[in-house]
């Protein structure tokens, strides 16, 4: 019987932890050393999942799922959960980073443009002095390239496979090739190795505490409004829920 504090948005069962209980949780995973799947869950892919039974299954299915994104942090107190905190893709890959060499884990990176994984690799091995990025790999891979991709990352045998697909294609690709992977944790983190390797700027920390982090992104790129009409929907069918539940 799962034990876990979670709560449960729109049929969607999110992890009420902070960073640093995560951190604790991703650190008995790595000792258990079995596969494991860690999702870092936003509004967006709540939405997406109302329809697509597929993408439910697997955020359900995953070993850990945190609260990325202010609309899930909203909807879960609406809905009277103690979310206490946002738990980001790239704030786990940071604070990971900066764990594993007291660890002795090793670190590998997957996703985005070719150079990317490179660049980001080169800048985090520099910000965190004995990580051991024991190999990295772009995203622009194809279905005949895969084989050859797994073979690799398993003989590099990293503790953690960071992978920056985008969502919900990363989900769906750490879920369909764990278990050939051997990893003991995969965490699908989006564009954030397009962030590390300077590729994109991360909101101001300023906007990031006010979590605003959503609007800077609209700012800089125009092209997610399309995605991000997701939101208010998500917002109507939360207090539909809530409303719902309350009668």
């Amino acid at each position: 019987m799962d034990k876990r504090r979670r709560a449960n948005i729109l049929g969607c069962q999110v992890d009420l932890l902070t960073l640093e209980e995560g951190i604790i949780r991703i650190k008995d995973l790595i000792r258990r050393g079995r596969p494991a799947h860690i999702l870092t869950l936003n509004a967006e892919i709540v939405y997406q999942a109302q329809t697509n039974e597929e993408l439910k299954s697997i955020i359900n299915r995953a070993d850990m799922v945190t609260p990325d994104g202010i609309g899930i942090v909203w909807g879960g107190r609406q809905l009277g959960y103690d979310i206490r905190e946002r738990v980001t893709g790239i704030d786990l890959l940071y604070r990971l980073c900066q764990e594993a060499p007291a660890q002795g884990w090793k670190v590998y990176l997957l996703g985005s443009a070719p150079g990317v994984a490179d660049e980001s690799s080169r800048r985090l091995m520099s910000d965190y002095p004995g990580l051991h990025i024991c190999g990295n790999h772009h995203g622009y891979f194809s279905e005949d390239d895969i084989p050859a991709l797994i073979s690799e990352i398993k003989e590099r045998a990293p503790h953690i496979l960071f992978v920056s697909l985008g969502a919900p294609k990363q989900e769906k690709w750490i879920r369909k090739y764990k278990e050939q992977l051997g990893v003991p944790v995969s965490v699908g983190v989006g564009g954030s190795l397009d962030v590390i390797a300077g590729q994109k700027r991360r909101a101001p920390l300023w906007m990031i505490r006010l979590n605003l982090e959503w609007l800077y992104r609209l700012g800089s790129e125009p092209s997610r409004i399309r995605r991000q009409l997701a939101l208010p929907k998500f917002v109507g069918l939360i207090l539909k829920s809530k409303y719902t539940a309350n009668r």
